[in-house]
């Protein structure tokens, strides 16, 4: 007797044949031209033999678009970044942090601006500041110098108005949520804001109102941080052009502020804000930081919940902060880690801040091969190197393992086609501002003829990439890497490993600087700890850009 299981395929499989029917069917012609492109021969016959396959897939796909997923829809694959035979660190003493009470603030409101966020802590502690004051600073510079940097999708004045007052008086009772109550902040476009539209930098999306918080708003939320803007993002997370033009960078207005977190880094080079949440898939917190002269956390994948953050490539999205220092993007951390119940990606692991190991005997990498290519940030980051030595950080040359950068990109824009599948198939990506070949409307449509099998593999590519860095970080905690030579930066985030990227010379030249520091998986401490001391060394990200006062072009 034919069992349940076989009369339902069959019946399945009729249905699809009988509705593929109805469609034009695909002829040998097109299964060796589809063959081609995925760089597979097939003969005549092979071809022929296909069709009714080919033609019943056809079929089913039309089934499947017909379903339409919502856009907070995980995927049933979840990326975990933690290779055979990883074990969590250990929890050691945990988040230990007091603000200063005992330093004097600042008269002038333009020091106040552009104070660190640990600094304005100890000042709301104390009660030299209030939330009400700092708010309205904050909001008052978005309003006067936001137009001309192009950084402001929105401000959430009403609400941000009621937290800081409500902050205030949780202070003034004895009350203190920890180093961010009170504070300021800004957020990437992409992230859901209750009753307001995260417009994902495209004019589509101008009149969707959010019905929550995303988890990571929700969670500065608690810690009692509050929300003044948001802040501009490149159209769906690329680069740092958007429906409402180009984000200017505050040190040279005349140029951009790069991408993808455009707005969130010009707004804290601006001292707009404190700080403000980014994203990074493949560069979008460790390039603006840089561009704009600013400190970019992103941690390791899996650490902070992106329930509520617009999807691009769900094994590859990270949240993390922008801001003035490294002990200000550690605060930042430590409120926003963690789960929330939606996104399943998240795996909790501790935050030791600070490391409870010295800086000097922390095992710390550099990547010679690199540091030795020609590039144009080269002389800062070997004087870079020399600060390091000089703090008596004993340097070891490693190097990367050598992979092909193809596959993983296919594989990112494989995810981002299918995040935004409906912009191809309606026809609605011609209305995005960017257009080039280099443009998603291309990289989607360009993306929809990677076949499934191509993908499968370069994920096992990837898994392979996985034991490699596992391997390479066994004997380190932490890798000093220069933030563009090479492919660091690929391979980290494929990998999911953490990095925190500071200034290495003064903002505002003609070729940005930064030095990176990648941590191991859930490794953001040590990693926070060598760029801590390198950055308290040097005093680059003390800088302000004058220049951010004058009208751009």
């Amino acid at each position: 007797m034919m069992n349940f299981a076989r009369l339902f395929w069959l019946a399945s499989c009729l249905s699809v044949s009988a509705f593929a029917q109805s469609l034009d069917a695909l002829t040998t012609n097109d299964a060796a031209a589809a063959g081609r492109v995925a760089g597979l021969e097939f003969t005549e016959s092979e071809c022929r033999q296909m069709l009714q396959s080919l033609n019943e897939r056809l079929a089913a796909l039309t089934e499947l678009r017909a379903r339409r997923v919502p856009d907070a829809t995980q995927s049933a694959l979840i990326f975990d970044p933690r290779p055979n035979g990883f074990v969590l660190p250990s929890p050691g003493g945990g988040f230990r942090w007091e603000p200063s009470t005992v330093a004097k603030r600042p008269e002038r409101a333009e020091d106040l601006a552009f104070a660190s966020v640990a600094e304005l802590a100890g000042w709301l502690r104390s009660g030299q500041v209030t939330s009400l004051e700092l708010t309205q600073l904050s909001l008052d510079r978005l309003r006067h110098y936001g137009p001309a940097l192009r950084c402001v999708v929105g401000l959430t004045e009403e609400r941000a108005l009621a937290a800081a007052r409500r902050a205030d008086a949780e202070l003034s009772a004895g009350r203190w949520r920890g180093p961010l109550h009170g504070i300021p902040y800004g957020a990437k476009d992409l992230l859901d804001v209750a009753g307001e539209t995260a417009t994902w930098g495209i004019s589509l999306r101008t009149n969707q109102p959010a019905a929550r918080d995303a988890a990571v708003i929700e969670k500065l939320e608690a810690a009692g941080a509050v929300l003044v803007a948001r802040l501009s993002l490149g159209e769906l997370a690329m680069g740092d052009t958007w429906f409402g033009g180009l984000t200017r960078n505050p040190w040279r207005p005349d140029s951009g502020s790069s991408g993808s977190s455009a707005g969130s880094a010009a707004a804290v080079a601006a001292g707009l804000v404190p700080f403000a949440i980014g994203s990074e898939t493949l560069g979008s917190i460790v390039s603006p930081a840089t561009v704009c002269g600013v400190t970019g956390l992103r941690p390791t994948f899996g650490r902070v919940a992106r329930s509520g953050a617009m999807t691009l490539s769900f094994s590859l999205d990270k949240l993390g902060p922008l801001a003035r220092s490294v002990e200000d993007c550690a605060l930042v951390l430590e409120a926003i880690r963690g789960g929330d119940g939606r996104d399943r990606s998240v795996i909790e692991a501790p935050f030791d801040f600070p490391s409870s190991r010295p800086v000097a005997a922390l095992r710390v990498g550099w990547l010679k091969n690199d540091f030795e290519k020609d590039y144009p940030n080269r002389t800062n980051d070997f004087a870079a190197l020399e600060v390091l030595r000089g703090l008596g950080i004993t340097l070891r040359e490693v190097s990367l393992p050598k992979y092909p950068g193809g596959p993983f990109y296919f594989l990112l824009n494989a995810e981002a086609a299918s995040s935004f599948e409906a912009l191809t198939r309606e026809n609605l990506d011609d209305q995005l501002v960017q257009q080039g070949a280099g443009s998603w409307p291309n990289i989607f449509r360009s993306a929809r003829l990677v076949s499934a099998v191509d993908y499968l593999q370069a994920n096992r590519l990837r898994s392979q990439l996985m034991e490699d860095f596992a391997a390479l970080f066994r004997d380190l905690d932490v890798i000093v890497a220069p933030t563009f030579s090479g492919r660091q930066l690929l391979l980290s985030n494929m990998t999911g490993y953490p990095c925190v990227v500071v200034p290495d010379q003064a903002p505002g030249s003609e070729a940005p600087a930064s030095l990176c520091f990648l941590g191991r998986l859930f490794g953001e401490a040590e990693a926070l700890a060598v760029a801590q001391v390198y950055q308290q060394a040097t005093g680059w990200n003390r800088s302000r850009p004058e220049r951010a006062r004058r009208e751009p072009p």
